[in-house]
Order: C-alpha cells, then sequence, then structure tokens
C-alpha cells in the first residue's frame, strides 16, 4: 500500500509536468509569426513552424504576415468644388513587423480601417469632381502614401488602395451631361470653323493661281460643264465665261459715252 501511495505520488507530478511541456509546443504555419511576452515582457518573435512557449511564463499572440484585403465603408464626402458625393475603397496592407502591430498598437486591423476611412475623406476633399472620375490612379497613389507613411509606426505595408465607386446625385449626373454636351458642341463649333478656314485659304490660293494663268479658268469651265452634262437633269445651266462678260462691258461701255 506505501508502494502504491508513493508512485501515485511520484506520478501525477510527472503527469502534470509531462502535460505543461507538452501544451507548450506550439505548431505556426508558414505565414504566421507568434510574438512572445515573458513574465509581460517583449521577448522575440519566432516561428514559422514548431517552437516551444514556456507555459505560465511567457504567453505568445499569433499574426497573420499574408496580405490582408479590407473594405472601407462608403463615406461621404465634400469635393474641393462644394460637391457631395459617396466614396467607398478597398486598401491591400499586410504587416511586416509582427512585434510592432502587437505592440505599437491595439488592434491593427481597426486602426488601419478607422485611419483609411479618415484619410480618404481628407484627401479626396482636396480635389474636384472631375479630378475624382477621371485621375482615379493619381488619387489612389496619393491615398496609398499617405496610409503607407502614418501605418509605417505600426509594422504595416500598405501596398496599394483602389477607389471602388464615386456616388453622385442624380440632379448632379443630369448637370454633368448638359455639360458635356455643351462641351461636345462647342468641339464640333470650332472643328467646323477650322474646317471654313482651311477651305477659304485653299480657294484664295487656287485663285492667286488661276490668276496667274488665264488659262487654267477655261480649262475649269469645261470642267465643270463636263460635271453638270454627267448629272441626270433637264435643265443645265452654262455659265458665262468671264472674258466674254468682260467684252460686253467694253462694248456696252463705249456706246453709252457716244
Amino acid at each position: 500500500m506505501l508502494i502504491m501511495d508513493a508512485i501515485t505520488a511520484w506520478l501525477v507530478p510527472i503527469v502534470i509536468l509531462a502535460a505543461l511541456v507538452i501544451w507548450g509546443f506550439k505548431i505556426l504555419r508558414e505565414y504566421q509569426r507568434a510574438v512572445i511576452f515573458t513574465l509581460g515582457r517583449y521577448t522575440g518573435v519566432k516561428g514559422p513552424g514548431l517552437i516551444f512557449v514556456v507555459p505560465l511564463i511567457q504567453q505568445m499572440v499569433r499574426v497573420d504576415m499574408r496580405t490582408i484585403v479590407l473594405d472601407v465603408p462608403t463615406q461621404d464626402v465634400i469635393s474641393r468644388d462644394n460637391v457631395s458625393v459617396k466614396v467607398n475603397a478597398v486598401i491591400y496592407f499586410r504587416v511586416i513587423d509582427a512585434d510592432k502591430a502587437v505592440i505599437q498598437v491595439e488592434d491593427f486591423m481597426d486602426a488601419t480601417s478607422q485611419l483609411s476611412q479618415t484619410t480618404l475623406r481628407s484627401v479626396l476633399g482636396k480635389h474636384e469632381l472631375d479630378e475624382m472620375l477621371s485621375e482615379r490612379d493619381k488619387l489612389n497613389s496619393d491615398i496609398q502614401e499617405v496610409l503607407d507613411e502614418q501605418t509605417d509606426a505600426w509594422g504595416i505595408k500598405v501596398s496599394n488602395v483602389e477607389i471602388k465607386h464615386v456616388d453622385i446625385d442624380e440632379s448632379m449626373i443630369r448637370a454633368i451631361a448638359r455639360q458635356a454636351e455643351a462641351e461636345r458642341n462647342r468641339r464640333a463649333k470650332i472643328i467646323n470653323a477650322e474646317g471654313e478656314l482651311q477651305a477659304a485659304e485653299r480657294m484664295v490660293e487656287a485663285a492667286e493661281i488661276m490668276a496667274r494663268a488665264p488659262g487654267s479658268m477655261q480649262l475649269r469651265y469645261l470642267h465643270t460643264l463636263y460635271d453638270i452634262a454627267g448629272e441626270k437633269s433637264s435643265t443645265i445651266v452654262f455659265p458665262m465665261p468671264v472674258d466674254l462678260m468682260g467684252g460686253l462691258e467694253k462694248v456696252f461701255g463705249g456706246t453709252n459715252q457716244k
């Protein structure tokens, strides 16, 4: 009986110690890191693979090192030209320093989300509506640069920012449509005016050339008659040659003088 009591007295601590040792072994995946605290003090980062954490003395915090896709909720933004729009975006970031992500900020996911919302409103508020609609790549780059700089102290790298939707009121959509139509009309008028100007310049050049070569006028006259004859028309109007008009003017002018 005494032997059994002695074995039990030794066996229980051994089992407890073995359980604690087994409990202390942890397996971390390739994309995980463990931030180790010994008696509350930071002592290092372990992983991936099999690690050992001293039970009751050390604690660990798992950190996912993969790229995280964060959907930024829709934000009400007032542009620089006082247009109210609703904008949402998506942020791609990942933890590069696991110790900073745990020690420097309470909840890096929530902190990054809140910072993304305020940065989105701040950056877009400095631009006009036309820039939000036409220069989205530049705005994405500006937001990404600001976020990356501010989250660097948290051990976070913001790799990309994409503005998903820019929603505006129905009345503003109609105003933009009218503006676009007016712009198209303006460009059409400019193109027509430039065409008229070029045609007038070419006509002046042709007139100068014909003035230097009187025979070219007769050739042009014959070519016009040929074009008229080729048309299916019952009436043909023959233009009177300029030389004939000049001769008639001289004859009748001389008669009147007499």
